[in-house]
């Protein structure tokens, strides 16, 4: 895609530091995951949230 906007980086960090072990590197489980712990209206922005977080574990993985 193209450049993520710096609020679903923070948002995503944000939510990987204080719910990290409810996260993995598949995105249809990070989805849900996002769902339970923010409250996000948007179903884009909870996508694109959770798009971010799997691709940044999938790094670390590596």
């Amino acid at each position: 895609m193209g450049i993520k906007p710096s609020y679903i980086k923070n948002l995503g960090e944000e939510l990987i530091a204080k719910h990290g072990s409810q996260f993995s590197n598949n995105f249809d489980e990070n989805k849900h995951a996002v769902m339970e712990v923010a409250v996000i209206d948007s179903k884009r922005v909870r996508n694109r949230v959770a798009g971010y977080i799997s691709r940044k574990i999938n790094r670390r993985r590596r």
